[in-house]
């Protein structure tokens, strides 16, 4: 089969062929089909190293969507405050990030004491915020540990 390496300047469609090293040898298919193969590394691609260029509707959505089923806690890391959570108070599933800036006790209590970390992961950074902001208002509801940590950051 033809090679096709990799195009920065170009922007990918579903039907467009791409060239990768798999480490088992150079392996061509559609980028619908390596959105199967391999969507982390697709994701990666596109998100950290920058190198691949696709549309938004055909491939990039579609991507995100396989990553939930292909490995959860890749995709639940890169959502972070952007993933979807049923929290008290709101009537439909709301933005993580909302109840994050606007009601950090509320939230710390629902994601700490609710043990709903499985839900919705947190940076350390974003931790540190949270903690910080928490520890500030109402430092009697916080874990040791996560005292500690804002001290030790």
């Amino acid at each position: 089969m033809e090679n096709y390496p990799l195009d920065p300047n170009k922007v990918y469609y579903s039907e467009d062929y791409l060239s990768l090293d798999t480490g088992e040898g150079i392996s061509t298919m559609r980028i619908g089909e390596w959105l199967n193969a391999d969507p982390v590394r697709i994701h990666r691609m596109i998100v950290r190293e920058k190198n691949l260029h696709v549309d938004q509707v055909e491939v990039f959505n579609p991507l995100v969507s396989k990553l939930r089923r292909a490995d959860p806690l890749y995709y639940k890391k890169i959502m972070g405050l952007k993933v979807m959570i049923d929290f008290p108070g709101y009537g439909s599933d709301v933005e993580a990030k909302i109840p994050f800036d606007t009601d950090p006790i509320g939230f710390y209590k629902w994601w700490r004491k609710n043990k709903h970390e499985n839900l919705v992961w947190l940076s350390a950074g974003n931790q540190f915020r949270l903690f910080q902001k928490v520890s500030l208002m109402e430092p009697k509801i916080m874990l040791k540990k996560d005292l500690d940590f804002v001290k030790n950051f």
